[in-house]
């Protein structure tokens, strides 16, 4: 199925950082843009400046994600950007783990699975999971804490799904950089706007474009 003209698009953790750029750069390139994030002042702040719709949407409460879905009816892009670090050992009493795989993959997992039945509807659909070098075994599974651990977690689901998705459906996963965000630091060299490119080119991909990869810059990279 063709793209449709005006592709509607839910951008989790789009209050700020890599995800408003990502909302922007979707909205320029005309989808019709719904920015999702758990602190509803901000989001709607955000929201309102980039002319997009708002939901509120907290990863650690799967209602959520549902009422976000259904109220909507579904959406024909989806890109999983919300996600968490913190420097906490893993063998720490106080490790983040269950935490990050609920934010960074359960939860992009039930986004997903509540998009189904639009994407069988329209034959057409674009999931963009944001993840990170340190998830990549090629470069050693980096990070503090569990974020490394949860990233690899969440490239493992973009290679199984393809098998899974409806006909017409695409899901790729990218590694936006190291970028100038609450997360990245002051110090990054990449800005949101830089580090969104990639993930908007894959939200936006032709009927012939890949599926189940992992890239950086546009470019195929190891997992």
């Amino acid at each position: 199925m063709p793209r449709p003209l005006h592709p509607t698009a839910l951008v989790t953790g789009a209050n700020r950082g890599i995800g408003r750029a990502i909302a922007a750069g979707l909205k320029a390139a005309g989808a019709r843009v719904t920015l999702a994030a758990r602190d509803e002042d901000e989001g709607r702040r955000a929201a309102f400046e980039l002319g997009a719709s708002f939901v509120r949407l907290d990863l650690t409460d799967p209602d959520t994600s549902f009422d976000a879905v259904t109220s909507a009816g579904g959406f024909d892009i989806l890109v999983n950007n919300a996600g968490i670090l913190n420097d906490v050992s893993l063998l720490s009493p106080r490790s983040d783990f269950d935490l990050a795989m609920e934010v960074m993959v359960a939860a992009p997992l039930d986004l997903i699975r509540l998009n189904v039945p639009h994407w069988r509807r329209t034959g057409w659909g674009r999931i963009v999971n944001l993840s990170s070098g340190w998830g990549a075994h090629a470069q050693g599974l980096g990070g503090p804490g569990a974020y490394g651990v949860a990233k690899a977690a969440l490239n493992a689901l973009t290679r199984a799904l393809p098998r899974d998705l409806p006909p017409g459906v695409k899901v790729n996963a990218c590694d936006p950089g190291w970028v100038r965000t609450r997360m990245g630091g002051e110090g990054a060299p990449l800005s949101p706007e830089e580090a969104a490119d990639t993930p908007v080119w894959l939200a936006m991909l032709p009927d012939d474009g890949p599926t189940g990869g992992f890239f950086r810059n546009r470019r195929p990279i190891p997992w």
